[in-house]
């Protein structure tokens, strides 16, 4: 089994049709190189909750995957209007969602978050006017 992989996925921002399909092509990947069911929902949580966001706030974003060995990381990018505050956003909860997104079922503050909890690693940086970049450090373990 070779756990060595790099890709790109792009994703459109205000796209809901395509909601998950960039995160459920990087589950479907990834289960095919063996990594474990455990490990494997980490990933495909964090992917998700990353696509849904880029497809809420930005105009366009793109999620990085690569594998190694040792962790998968997914490094992503976006090109929206940027976290104001940071501390607040990474807490259980909190929202910006506009009313459309909230009728649509997402936008309950929990996205953040749930990519933080499912993280060995977690950064976020953001600009404002300008996009928001996340990385996700996921450990392999016993794949």
């Amino acid at each position: 089994m070779s756990l060595k992989y790099t890709n790109s996925f792009t994703v459109e921002g205000g796209n809901f049709e395509k909601a998950g399909i960039a995160s459920v092509e990087i589950k479907k990947i990834l289960k095919n190189m063996g990594i474990n069911g455990d490990t494997l929902r980490k990933i495909a949580i964090a992917a998700y909750e990353s696509e849904i966001n880029i497809i809420s706030y930005a105009k366009r974003g793109v999620i990085n995957v690569r594998v190694t060995p040792d962790f998968v990381l997914l490094d992503v990018e976006d090109e929206g209007p940027g976290i104001e505050n940071i501390g607040m956003a990474i807490r259980e909860g909190f929202s910006t969602a506009s009313d459309t997104i909230r009728e649509m079922g997402f936008g309950a503050g929990m996205g953040i978050p749930n990519i933080k909890n499912c993280s060995d690693a977690f950064e976020l940086t953001s600009e404002v006017n300008k996009g928001t970049h996340l990385r996700v450090l996921i450990n392999i373990s016993g794949s």
